[in-house]
């Protein structure tokens, strides 16, 4: 039988804390807090539940946080779990199956499905997508300040059952992560070299939209849906002003 650590990034998550690692106690009791800097009852409330508690810096790098996580454990397995996701029990079954048969061979994906103002989405910006969140410990890296993602060279396997993802619970925090992702973003890309223009920010804004509501068909999502569908040309587009924004400074500051 093989070992499993959960892993959870945080920052002020105390209306979630409780429940995440209650959820996640039903898979293995090494549940592992990453908090950078919470100033609520995020780090008491995950200790009270029996949860460790790491801190590391917030560097504007969910890589690095990520990374720093699997430094806190000596487990076989790491599944990553955001503070705002649960397990449900045919993917908890499913995850307690891989550890005891103890066999490091495969990292595995995880269908997510999203919830966001009270309602469940199928299609178009929310809709089900599929994560790679368990890996053997030593054969996982994460790369990406923002939008990261997990370099493993081991084979993709498929687990049973699914997380539900509780993404907005209002629009004020619908706009919170909105300018967090796209301040970030911008930054990386600039760094990066990518570079844009006022006819290529309008052309990137209703590629998203279309991509959004007639590709991933958010319009059978019904009128939220369809409107979440616009948000998306908008997010999209402050992404890109921010990231023309950097190019104009660079040019004034020469």
């Amino acid at each position: 039988m093989s070992s499993l650590a959960i892993l959870i990034l945080t920052k002020n998550e105390e209306d979630n804390i409780v429940d995440v690692v209650k959820n996640a106690k039903k898979c293995t009791d090494d549940v592992i807090i990453i908090d950078s800097g919470s100033t609520d009852k995020t780090v008491a409330l995950a200790k009270e539940q029996g949860a460790t508690v790491c801190f590391r810096a917030w560097t504007d790098d969910f890589s690095a946080q990520r990374n720093f996580a699997l430094e806190q454990t000596k487990a076989d397995w790491v599944l990553y779990l955001d503070a705002d996701e649960r397990l449900n029990d045919e993917l908890i079954a499913d995850i307690h199956r891989i550890v005891v048969d103890g066999k490091l061979d495969a990292q595995y994906v995880i269908t997510r499905k999203s919830v966001a103002f009270g309602v469940t989405f199928n299609y178009g910006v929310l809709n089900p997508d599929h994560v790679r969140r368990m890996f053997p410990r030593k054969t996982v890296k994460w790369v990406n300040k923002v939008h990261e993602h997990p370099e493993c060279d081991l084979p993709d396997k498929r687990l049973n059952g699914f997380i539900e993802h509780h993404t907005y619970r209002d629009w004020h925090e619908w706009e919170e992560k909105l300018c967090l992702y796209t301040s970030i973003w911008a930054e990386d890309a600039y760094k990066r070299g990518k570079r844009t223009s006022m006819v290529g920010i309008l052309m990137h804004s209703m590629g998203g939209f279309f991509k959004m509501f007639i590709v991933r068909k958010g319009f059978l999502d019904g009128g939220l849906g369809a409107y979440l569908c616009c948000t998306h040309f908008f997010y999209t587009m402050l992404k890109y002003l921010k990231l023309h924004e950097l190019q104009r400074l660079e040019k004034h500051n020469r």
